[in-house]
Parts: C-alpha cells; sequence; structure tokens
C-alpha cells in the first residue's frame, strides 16, 4: 500500500515513519528540504535506505504530487500547518485522483465538520482538545 503524506512536521513525520515501520510504502511530499532530518532522526539508516521516499516541491503544484506518487497512492494524508493547504490537496487527491483513502488536518472545528460531511475523512486536533477539556470539565 502506497501512503503519501504532504507535510513532514511533527505530525507528517511521525505518521510517516510508523507507516514505514508497519510495511507500507511511504512517500513524503514537503517544500522544505530540511524538514526530511525530521525522517531521519533517531534512525539506524536514512529514510531512502530504509525504502522511504521524500519529495521537495510545494503541494500545490500538480507537478509535485505526481512526483511524489498522488496517481498510485491508495492513502493521501493532508498534514500541513495550513488548513487551507490541507483542503485543496485533500479535495484534489480525492476529486481528481481517485485516492481511495484520503485524510486532511483541519484545525478549525467549523470547516472540519463541514469538509467532513462533504467526504474528506477530517482530524481536528482543535475538536479534540475541545471535547476532552468539555468532558474533564463536566465530570469535576
Amino acid at each position: 500500500m502506497l501512503i503519501l503524506i504532504v507535510g513532514c512536521g511533527r505530525v507528517g513525520s511521525a505518521v510517516a515513519k510508523r507507516a514505514l515501520d508497519a510495511g507500507h510504502t511511504v512517500s513524503v511530499l514537503d517544500s522544505d528540504p530540511l524538514s526530511h532530518e525530521r525522517l531521519d532522526k533517531e534512525q539506524s539508516t536514512t529514510w531512502e535506505d530504509a525504502g522511504g521516499r521524500f519529495t521537495v516541491g510545494t503541494a500545490l503544484e500538480i507537478d509535485a504530487l505526481l512526483e511524489a506518487g498522488v496517481e498510485d497512492a491508495d492513502v493521501f494524508i493532508a498534514a500541513t500547518s495550513g488548513d487551507n493547504t490541507n483542503l485543496v490537496i485533500a479535495q484534489i487527491a480525492q476529486r481528481r485522483f481517485n485516492v481511495p483513502r484520503v485524510v486532511v488536518r483541519v484545525a478549525d472545528p467549523g470547516r472540519a465538520a463541514w469538509y467532513g460531511e462533504q467526504g474528506l475523512l477530517t482530524i481536528c486536533p482543535t475538536q479534540q482538545a475541545i471535547d476532552q477539556a468539555s468532558a474533564m470539565a463536566l465530570s469535576s
């Protein structure tokens, strides 16, 4: 299974490492070439020697997505720091490239809910924090 992750920050790199360790083929796309260092950190080998792919490019450019393998992706994860970028590229993966499973990180709870209704699997850390804090406050 090919998993394409856009964004190699803390979330993207952690998910990429776990997916590669689980035996999946993993490709990571990020506009910052230095973000690659997160993939090598605390590893006994380089990301590429372990079987991972890394592409430097802007996810809003179709050529970068193609180079990273979007046409062959079974799973697409949009994990950049920007909601707008994540939502746009997730829709491109879903609608243009027919990636079967698309996951998008969205910080804004309202937008996450709306895009979830449109068929995207949204992960909203903000909503999760609100839910947990509310549950703790109500259980006291």
